[in-house]
């Protein structure tokens, strides 16, 4: 999965490496979507995070997110990566970041 390919990328900065989750096919109530109804998956899961970047004032502004963590994204942010082939990770802006989740 996802743990090879990132070893060969590391965002600098404050800058984060995410694999977008699979989108869902089935409903709670067993029904089948159609792929032009499910969306895109908006939740991601972060792969690497770079170490820290420098805010307007010259402060460092550590990352708010580590390895593991489950974000939520907005649709049309970041850059999209393929590593190894896989074209599901995007490299974001720490800040573009709108939330965790759990």
């Amino acid at each position: 999965m996802a743990r090879h390919a990132f070893r060969k990328f590391l965002p600098l900065f404050g800058r984060v490496l995410v694999e977008r989750n699979a989108a869902e096919t089935v409903t709670k109530g067993g029904i089948t979507l159609p792929e032009k109804s499910q969306g895109k998956a908006l939740q991601t899961t972060v792969v690497t995070v770079g170490w820290s970047s420098k805010g307007k004032r010259g402060e460092i502004q550590s990352v708010s997110m580590k390895t593991g963590d489950r974000v939520l994204l907005p649709e049309y942010r970041g850059t999209k990566v393929v590593l190894d082939d896989m074209d599901s990770f995007k490299k974001i802006n720490n800040n573009s970041v709108y939330s965790t989740i759990g």
